[in-house]
């Protein structure tokens, strides 16, 4: 085996590791963003439920208890630790084919090299996952939640390997969007700075301009994505399958009996977890790309 290949090979495992690492933190602090997101997307047009995130995180946790704010953070953070390593491997995988002879990579090779990303992660890791946690948010604003504490092995049971992918193509249109989008822009960005200041492409930036740089690429992600990652949400509600036929119906449906700005229901906590999110986890996973070095 040649030096590039062992090179190659040890690359891959530590962007795995790295993706993981940082994919376990972003996950686990940011979840109750994803909680009142995902809650704000299921919400029915004609019910009275606040729409302001912070208060409805704030009624929960004050009728329920905090522990009502992590429903379905665990398979959340297993997924999220899963498509973290997936998507990183990915990309850096991608990025290396897709690079010229200096290392540099242009803006539409690393939308393509974070769109390959995304789609890798939604059959392996996001998929699942995202059924699960919003099956159980679901089913926790339910009149019998069926579901509660340890319910989780039952709620797989029920679903099924079909159920668990249900939901799969806006699933894989959001994922594919979100990181063609957020790792496109960050790579892109990163390339600027590090061309401004005579960086070397392998080089990392700062901390706090990686922070900077990757939160920024979160918020873009957002708005850009958000109609996708509504429908998604839909498609994987308990109900989805009374209420659509299709992915297509369900945009359509949507668009028709709500309205355009139904699709951006939930941004702002979905805004609040990229933003953070976003610097958290390129941070973290350029510092622990750094230590495994």
């Amino acid at each position: 085996m040649s030096s590039n290949q062992k090179g190659g090979k040890q690359k891959g495992w530590k962007s795995f590791v790295a993706g993981a690492v940082a994919g376990a933190v972003e996950g686990t602090v940011n979840y109750p963003f994803e909680f009142a997101k995902t809650r704000l997307q299921l919400v029915d047009k004609s019910s009275k439920m606040t729409r302001n995130p912070l208060v409805l995180m704030y009624r929960v946790v004050k009728a329920e208890g905090l522990g009502a704010l992590y429903v379905g953070c665990p398979a959340f953070v297993i997924g999220n630790t899963a498509k973290a390593g997936v998507r990183f491997l990915g990309f850096d995988t991608i990025k290396k084919m897709l690079a010229d002879e200096d290392g540099k990579l242009s803006g539409p090779r690393g939308v393509v090299a974070g769109m390959g990303a995304g789609l890798l992660e939604t059959l392996l890791a996001v998929t699942p996952a995202e059924s699960i946690k919003t099956a159980k948010i679901d089913d926790r604003q339910s009149a019998h939640p069926k579901y509660g504490h340890g319910g989780t092995m039952r709620l797989i049971h029920d679903l099924g390997i079909r159920g668990l992918y249900k939901g799969l193509v806006p699933v894989a249109l959001r994922q594919g969007a979100n990181q063609a989008v957020r790792l496109g822009t960050y790579s892109k960005i990163k390339g600027v700075i590090q061309q401004a200041s005579n960086t070397p492409p392998d080089k990392p930036l700062s901390s706090a301009l990686t922070f900077i740089v990757g939160a920024f690429s979160g918020a873009v992600t957002v708005y850009t994505t958000m109609p996708i990652d509504t429908v998604k949400t839909r498609m994987q509600s308990l109900e989805a399958s009374k209420k659509y036929t299709s992915t297509i119906n369900c945009f359509v449906r949507i668009f028709k009996d709500e309205g355009l700005l139904a699709f951006w229901k939930g941004a702002t906590p979905r805004l609040g977890r990229l933003f953070f999110g976003g610097g958290i986890v390129f941070t973290i996973y350029e510092k622990m790309m750094t230590t495994l070095a």
